[in-house]
């Protein structure tokens, strides 16, 4: 009876040839990208066609650092790897290990392959890069003596500032010389002593651009003591000269305007100084009159002279402050005298006298107030308003206080 083989004895048989194979587990296979997908695993999933067939192909995550590119569709390539049989669908494809572009792609592989080195070495990074002058004397060029490049420097440069020396030095941009040409160039000009060297050509293709992509080239401007702008081809062009350079242009004439400052801003960046420090100057001015005018005032208050004045005011207000005090003390004090004076007044005997009034005394003087104290025969003397009388007494009476106070009330009323 014949023999019964299940899907995957038949998958795993053919797998099996297929390892054996030994041609099949090394191959290079040229063809087209189409149906390119990058999985979210980090694997690259595509199919490899020319005009009579194609063929399923995957590289692993774990083999991209053979690709030195990103795989798109229509890219022409050439895929490094193995034919085996994937026995779950039971179908075959290609295994890449390494991709690399076919034709112009191979001097793009190779350009990104110096480019890793040389960054690598710390050729690219920012620490060497030297600053470019801000104002220059001398400019050095190197490209070709003919062309719109040499043009267009010069009469950008010519323009920004007509007193800055260009110094050309004819390169060799294009072919097998470029490269040895371009050094020589860089050289000659550090030794010149120029402050800043411009390298660059027109666009073109990448074998047209290939010399600014030598090694040989980027580790002369990296060993140049003058600062290099790198300006070649178009903006969309890049170099590796463009990445070891001080500074990338995007064109000759970009590189011009950043080598050559406009003496025209120069002047009015001037101006707006001489502006600016005026304006300045004068509100220093304005505050340090304001300050002397503010010493004057305090130098003149504090000058013995106002001291003088001052004190000879104050002590006339003193003065004039006393002698109010003074005349509100004395009419104080005569008013109090003739209150006084009213007082002693009404108690003055002759004021007594003068209202009709007397009092008697003795010979001797001695005031007699009671009748006790005169004898008949006695010498008396009264006194009144205006004079006195000398009497004798022929008799004395005596009478109660209440009854002579009420005589004398009725004598007054008569």
């Amino acid at each position: 009876m014949q023999n019964v083989y299940t899907v995957a004895q038949v998958n795993s048989y053919i797998k099996n040839m297929f390892t054996q194979d030994f041609m099949l587990q090394s191959i290079r296979v040229k063809g087209e990208v189409s149906n390119c997908k990058y999985h979210t695993s980090g694997h690259i999933y595509f199919t490899l066609k020319d005009i009579k067939g194609s063929i399923a192909c995957v590289m692993f995550a774990s083999c991209r650092k053979g690709l030195a590119f990103r795989l798109a569709e229509g890219q022409q390539v050439v895929v490094n790897g193995s034919v085996d049989v994937y026995e779950r669908d039971g179908r075959y494809q290609l295994y890449a290990r390494e991709i690399s572009l076919d034709g112009a792609g191979a001097l793009y592989e190779q350009y990104e392959r110096l480019k890793r080195e040389l960054e690598e070495r710390g050729m690219f990074a920012a620490q060497y890069k030297q600053p470019i002058p801000r104002y220059i004397r001398t400019l050095g060029v190197v490209t070709a003596s003919t062309g719109a490049a040499v043009r267009d420097i010069i009469n950008i440069a010519s323009r920004r500032n007509p007193y800055v020396q260009i110094i050309l030095y004819p390169a060799i941009v294009q072919g097998e010389a470029a490269v040895p040409s371009i050094i020589n160039g860089i050289r000659a000009l550090e030794r010149q002593g120029v402050d800043t060297i411009i390298v660059g050509r027109g666009g073109g293709s990448i074998e047209d651009l290939w010399a600014f992509n030598e090694e040989a080239v980027a580790q002369a401007i990296f060993d140049c003591s003058v600062p290099v702008i790198s300006a070649v081809g178009h903006e969309t062009d890049t170099t590796i000269a463009d990445f070891v350079a001080d500074l990338r242009a995007p064109t000759p004439s970009a590189a011009a305007e950043l080598a050559v400052y406009d003496i025209g801003q120069l002047q009015d960046k001037l101006d707006e100084y001489a502006y600016t420090m005026r304006h300045h100057l004068d509100i220093v001015m304005q505050r340090a009159r304001r300050e002397v005018e503010q010493y004057r005032a305090r130098l003149k208050y504090v000058s013995p002279a106002n001291m003088i004045r001052m004190k000879r005011t104050q002590a006339l207000f003193l003065e004039e402050r006393l002698q109010k005090g003074m005349e509100r003390q004395l009419i104080d004090r005569k008013h109090r005298l003739a209150l006084y004076a009213e007082q002693m007044k009404g108690l003055s005997p002759l004021d007594k006298l003068c209202q009709g009034y007397s009092y008697v005394s003795d010979a001797g003087g001695r005031t007699l107030s009671s009748v006790q104290q005169a004898d008949v025969g006695d010498q008396i003397i009264v006194y009144v308003k205006d004079g006195q009388i000398k009497a004798e007494v022929t008799d004395t009476e005596m009478r109660e206080l209440t009854e002579s106070i009420n005589c004398a009330a009725a004598d007054e009323e008569n």
